[in-house]
């Protein structure tokens, strides 16, 4: 006897996320893709503050998260995303 199995793909795991639709920017309270942080805390970013402060930070910053290409998946996933 003879068992006929199929093996199916495997699919890679999306992107895991650190930051969340709460997380909010301290500057201006926007989506926050950008998470710094230093030795005092962190520091949360939307993409437009943390280019602004991006160079004043970097002497402050151990850790960087930046999650700003969630902007283009979910561009590239279309409108009703």
């Amino acid at each position: 006897m003879t068992v006929d199995s199929v093996i199916e793909p495997v699919s890679q795991p999306e992107n895991t996320w650190v930051l969340t639709g709460l997380d909010r920017c301290d500057s201006c309270g926007a989506q926050a893709y950008i998470r710094v942080t230093g030795v005092t805390g962190s520091l949360d970013f939307c993409g437009h503050h943390y280019t602004k402060y991006q160079e004043k930070l970097s002497a402050f910053a151990f850790e960087t998260i930046d999650e700003r290409e969630r902007l283009i998946e979910n561009k590239s996933k279309g409108d009703d995303y």
